[in-house]
């Protein structure tokens, strides 16, 4: 049982290729140990086998030099200790050892991390797991220089300890962006949607689970298609997108920077952006805008999923530019944002846009080629031009700013604040658009949620379209969850 729910928790919090390999690993574990109260070292041999077998098969074509070897070599140190009848802790040494010899290998295996002077990371993370484990069942304490370490020093080579010591990690060389999510459905096809997503362009593709859950990692040009294809098959959780070209250039210059002398230096300079714009984004479809429109990097997030103050600051880090400007596009979000520039010696400032749409506008605002200061004001401005209306289901019932709202009932938010409330959507709509003064502007764009059709929001806008024909409407596919409309007017 304890098996199973650390491989469960891994699969949940699996992040990247290696994440992903290593919950199916602990998966094995867990069918290997399963019905067994205790185990010894035989069993623990078969267990490490099954773990082996299912981490090579979580990965359509497995690359060596990898944490599949490491993992592989393993299981086959604990085979031939258990054959010869070893018990647990000297079968576990035997296999702490293999896997450090793995790792010190990888970069033979794979020649992108020989070029880059590395070992591969996700072996070493998981022969330090195994370490743990052997520390523990011989009653060590479980962290760095304790006793232990020199039964196994004659094991880890100079160049392992080397690396163990610099902290480098390799990155995937595909640029692009990095697409993890969890995927909760029914009688789900791990090989057929593996393949799929393969076709649709992924690559460096890692799925893995049941058919009621499955974790998925790919690297993709776009990732709205990725998202729509998962939607299609389930419900998405823990919804992750890197950027890859962020991390390229973050990891080139910080190479230079540790390596190169001041001639260097200047190089890797010349690549940074002066500016970085950060946006808080919910929706598949709003997120194909903001990228659209050059955004930096996208934090996932939103109405009941605000991004905490260390996810913000890490997107921060992360980009290039000394001089960065955050989008919250939620009124929740701004204060956690504000917090940002006090942990970061990066130049901070936060728009604040308390809707998707302002953010949108914002970033229309941003001129890269003037100074930061003059960026934060037109942006700034660009964002409270922005008249935004969002149309929701009410939770509970409650009568705020003289409306009476009843649970269930559709609701009008005009900037965030509560204006009408009905039973009937397209009463909610026309009357939230009547209070907008929307006879006074000339567009307006009509964002559909994940709920809506796009025939459902072509008819919507076709209605709107009879009330008001001046106007021009632009119909996109915002795909955020709990709004059937945003809609914004300029």
């Amino acid at each position: 049982v304890i098996a199973a729910k650390l491989a469960h928790g891994a699969l949940m919090g699996a992040r990247g290729n290696s994440g992903v390999i290593l919950s199916q690993t602990l998966r094995g574990v867990a069918q290997g140990l399963e019905n067994k109260k205790t185990f010894a070292a035989p069993d623990l041999a078969v267990a490490l086998e099954e773990a082996s077998r299912l981490a090579y098969r979580a990965v359509l074509k497995p690359v060596e030099g990898t944490i599949l070897t490491v993992v592989r070599e393993s299981a086959e140190a604990a085979k031939i200790s258990a054959g010869r009848g070893d018990d647990l802790v000297g079968l576990m040494q035997e296999v702490v050892i293999a896997a450090r010899m793995s790792v010190a290998r990888t970069p033979d295996l794979l020649p992108t991390l020989k070029q880059a002077g590395v070992v591969d990371s996700g072996g070493q993370g998981f022969c330090t797991i195994l370490e743990g484990i052997w520390r523990y069942i011989r009653g060590e304490a479980v962290y760095l220089g304790v006793a232990g370490e020199a039964a196994l020093s004659a094991a880890a080579p100079a160049s392992l300890e080397e690396h163990a010591k610099k902290g480098r990690v390799t990155i995937e060389e595909e640029f692009g962006y990095e697409v993890v999510f969890l995927l909760h459905g029914e009688n789900l096809d791990v090989d057929r949607i593996r393949q799929t997503i393969i076709e649709m362009g992924g690559v460096s593709t890692v799925v893995a689970g049941d058919e009621k859950m499955l974790k998925v990692h790919t690297h993709v040009p776009w990732p709205g298609k990725i998202l729509d294809y998962g939607v299609s098959l389930g419900s998405l959780l823990d919804i992750n997108i890197e950027n890859l070209q962020e991390q390229s250039l973050t990891y080139a210059a910080e190479s230079e920077a540790e390596h190169a002398a001041d001639s260097e230096n200047s190089k890797a300079s010349s690549l940074t952006p002066d500016l970085a714009t950060i946006a808080v984004v919910s929706g598949a479809g709003f997120e194909k805008v903001f990228q659209s429109l050059g955004v930096s990097a996208i934090v996932p997030g939103g109405q009941t999923m605000n991004p905490s103050t260390e996810e913000l600051l890490a997107a921060v880090n992360a980009v290039e530019a000394k001089q960065v400007i955050i989008l919250p596009n939620n009124g929740n979000v701004i204060l956690t944002a504000r917090q940002v520039g006090n942990l970061t010696d990066k130049e901070v400032y936060v728009v604040p846009s308390d809707t998707m749409p302002q953010g949108i506008a914002a970033l229309l605002a941003c001129n890269f080629e003037a100074d930061y200061a003059t960026n934060c004001h037109i942006m700034t401005e660009g964002a409270t031009n922005t008249q935004t209306a969002e149309i929701t289901t009410a939770v509970r019932t409650v009568y705020i700013g003289g409306v009476r709202v009843r649970e269930g009932d559709f609701i009008g938010l005009i900037n965030g604040n509560l204006a009408v409330a009905g039973q009937n959507i397209d009463d909610v709509i026309c009357d939230t658009l009547q209070r907008m003064h929307i006879d006074r502007y000339e567009i307006l764009t009509l964002y559909y949620g994940e709920d809506v059709t796009a025939q459902e929001a072509q008819e919507t806008a076709k209605r709107i379209k009879g009330q008001y024909s001046p106007i021009e409407i632009e119909v996109v596919d915002g795909g955020q969850p709990y709004y059937a409309y945003i809609l914004s007017v300029e």
